[in-house]
């Protein structure tokens, strides 16, 4: 993601016969005789993330989720079945997914059975089965549901949610948004697949991650299907429902490239073409410095949605704007992400600098290869003008997950690691790491000794001052200088 002024990343259908195959197979009668009795017992109703410790859930692992439904833009509400296939991590008596708001269940079942379930705490939709399910299979939930969305606003962290807009809504979810319109593990260490078909008024559009495929329209209703077939995290999912004038193109060697502007904005002729191609030109040259492009298509959407951010949203960040400028920076930053960030995930929310600190480095590089702004002059300003240098960058705390501590501090600690271990060393790192780790979780710990492999040299003492203590650290002659 994101700042007030910048940010702050298959199985197409589950279908009946699915449910009743997996039915089949995970139910008591189908199982062999079993080596040792299974001991059922509930899944953890946290994932274990310190700073938001009621997200996510554990005893079970997600592989896709098919999100059905209708928005009507007169009552704001919403007619959705989300059905998720996951894999039972250990023998199951009940588990949880998150769910919040108002939303009211009218349906849920396990495996094609009607399953018992409550609703406990801020976020917690607790499901017993009708059976234990057994640890190594699968199995179906399926969660039918209406209501008014509400959104989330954190004092500290901002909106994220369901947002209603003057012509539509916007899904943004980081961090802790994606449960206010479908139940969900909402931990960053469950990726999964994504389809999401959205039926809304006839002369609206729908964007979301992924492939589009075919719309269909039936009684002044439109039906949008999209699909994201790489691993996503739920804070990384995304919808966008309005008036919006939609560009296509390709980048980066014929990749789709799908980019929207809400129309209420998009009052410049030809910034449609320009927002497109802006993006094809920042993903062809991230890429030669990032390894290859990690998902199917690209793209962007230019909304105001009235939050006060941009969010890199797998594979077709929103940028909220009042205007249809386009801001390179801005576009560098968010679509950098879809490396460090998106493919690359953290493991816990601590380590949010592995996302923020390299984005906004692929802003310091924009500034050196489009503006002549050399990286080290963009260092040595932040590091004069940085006023508070508290807090530790790789463990900021929950309330300051968006703030300088993690943008600037982070990107300064790469470009110090630049200094310290060269040029050379440096930009193979910017290749192999989100390659070594795509579509994967990854942590600081897991960095450094990344980088350590790589170069063949300690370097904790290095990662300690710049990662894990508070202060100004000090800086080598060689890296005083405002000039490359």
């Amino acid at each position: 993601m994101r700042s007030a002024h910048r940010s702050r990343g298959h199985l197409v259908i589950i279908s009946c016969a699915l449910s009743a195959g997996l039915l089949a197979a995970t139910s008591p009668a189908a199982d062999a005789a079993p080596a040792r009795p299974p001991r059922y017992s509930p899944g953890a109703p946290g994932a274990g993330d310190p700073y938001f410790p009621d997200m996510g859930n554990g005893g079970y692992d997600v592989s896709h989720y098919d999100i059905r439904l209708a928005f009507s833009p007169q009552t704001k509400a919403i007619n959705a079945t989300t059905t998720i296939l996951a894999t039972a991590t250990q023998d199951l008596s009940r588990f949880d997914l998150d769910f919040q708001g108002p939303l009211t269940i009218s349906r849920l079942s396990v495996n094609g059975l009607n399953a018992e379930f409550t609703r406990s705490g801020a976020q917690e939709l607790v499901i017993t089965p009708p059976y234990g399910l057994r640890k190594g299979s699968a199995f179906v939930v399926s969660v039918t549901y209406a209501g008014v969305p509400q959104k989330i606003d954190d004092p500290a962290l901002g909106v994220s949610g369901w947002v209603t807009t003057k012509d539509g809504a916007v899904a943004l979810n980081q961090p802790i948004g994606a449960a206010t319109y479908y139940p969900v593990n909402d931990t960053t260490n469950d990726k999964a697949t994504y389809t999401q078909t959205i039926t809304v008024p006839t002369g609206l559009t729908v964007l979301a991650n992924g492939e589009p495929g075919p719309t269909t329209t039936h009684d002044h209703q439109t039906t949008f299907r999209w699909s994201m077939n790489r691993p996503m995290a739920s804070e990384l999912s995304m919808i966008a429902i309005g008036d919006y004038d939609v560009t296509r193109g390709v980048a980066a060697g014929g990749l789709p490239n799908i980019t929207a502007i809400g129309k209420s904005i998009d009052t410049k002729p030809g910034q449609g073409k320009v927002f497109n191609q802006t993006t094809a030109q920042i993903i062809q040259w991230e890429s030669s410095m990032y390894g290859q492009y990690p998902f199917d298509s690209t793209g962007g959407i230019l909304a105001d949605v009235g939050v006060g951010y941009a969010l890199e949203t797998q594979s077709r960040p929103v940028y909220d704007q009042s205007t249809s400028d386009v801001d390179g920076d801005l576009l560098a930053h968010e679509l950098g992400h879809q490396w460090f960030g998106d493919s690359l995930t953290p493991v816990h929310w601590s380590d949010i600098w592995l996302n923020e600190g390299f984005a906004t480095y692929s802003e310091w590089l924009y500034q050196e290869k489009f503006n002549n702004v050399p990286v080290q002059q963009t260092f040595a300003k932040a590091y004069a003008d940085e006023k508070d240098w508290s807090g530790e960058v790789a463990d900021p705390g929950r309330d300051r997950i968006f703030d300088d501590l993690v943008y600037n501090r982070g990107a300064m600690t790469l470009q110090a690691l630049r200094t310290k271990i060269g040029d050379r060393a440096f930009f193979e790192v910017l290749t192999l790491w989100p390659t070594a780790h795509r579509y994967g979780n990854v942590s600081t710990r897991q960095f450094i000794q990344f980088v350590e492999r790589l170069t063949n040299r300690d370097l904790d003492s290095f990662f300690h001052t710049w990662l894990y203590q508070p202060g100004k650290p000090a800086l080598p002659p060689s890296a005083r200088s405002a000039g490359t």
